[in-house]
């Protein structure tokens, strides 16, 4: 991880846990969970939003009462709102992604899941996600939601990372174990 990386997910998680613990007490957590998952739509899918979040060419100003719009569109609840507002006057907005990781964690623990971080070479069918998150939840004894990325390079076969476990039975992986050998040989 690089130091810009951790520094990040650093800020992230102190205002994660602090917004994690101001819902649980005011038993906003179903709100909050609704909040992160609109946010990280957002994210995904607006190049604006992103450029909101990442631009150095926004003014504090101009960052806080443009998240502020957002968070009233979005129909955010208020204490996300506050928070987005604080972490624009604060001019971090550009911890938000990790922010929003940070509490996805904290809430799949909160509800006793873990999320299973799965690269595959193409799409898995919903049957074949449904076997997997089954198996993985006999191996790990909670229930598992799979995150899915699709990443053609691995040839096939999949990654799956749970926690800080990983299997690799990637055909990649496997081509690079064997050169390997054959280098040690020859």
């Amino acid at each position: 991880m690089s130091e810009t990386a951790g520094i990040s997910t650093s800020i992230a998680s102190r205002y994660a846990i602090a917004v994690f613990d101001l819902a649980k007490e005011g038993k906003a957590i179903k709100a909050l969970e609704t909040d992160v998952a609109a946010l990280e739509t957002a994210i995904t899918e607006s190049d604006d939003m992103r450029t909101l979040l990442f631009s150095p060419l926004y003014s504090r100003e101009q960052q806080g009462s443009a998240i502020t719009a957002i968070a009233t569109k979005m129909k955010l609840s208020a204490s996300t709102s506050n928070v987005l507002a604080l972490l624009a006057s604060k001019r971090r907005l550009f911890v938000l992604p990790q922010l929003l990781a940070v509490l996805q964690g904290m809430l799949a623990e909160e509800r006793g899941e873990v999320t299973a971080e799965v690269t595959a070479a193409k799409k898995l069918t919903k049957a074949q996600a449904e076997k997997l998150a089954k198996t993985l939840t006999a191996q790990v004894g909670k229930s598992v939601t799979i995150k899915e990325t699709v990443d053609a390079s691995i040839i096939g076969g999949l990654i799956v990372k749970v926690g800080s476990k990983m299997i690799d039975t990637s055909i990649a992986s496997k081509l690079n174990a064997l050169q390997n050998t054959m280098k040690e040989v020859g």
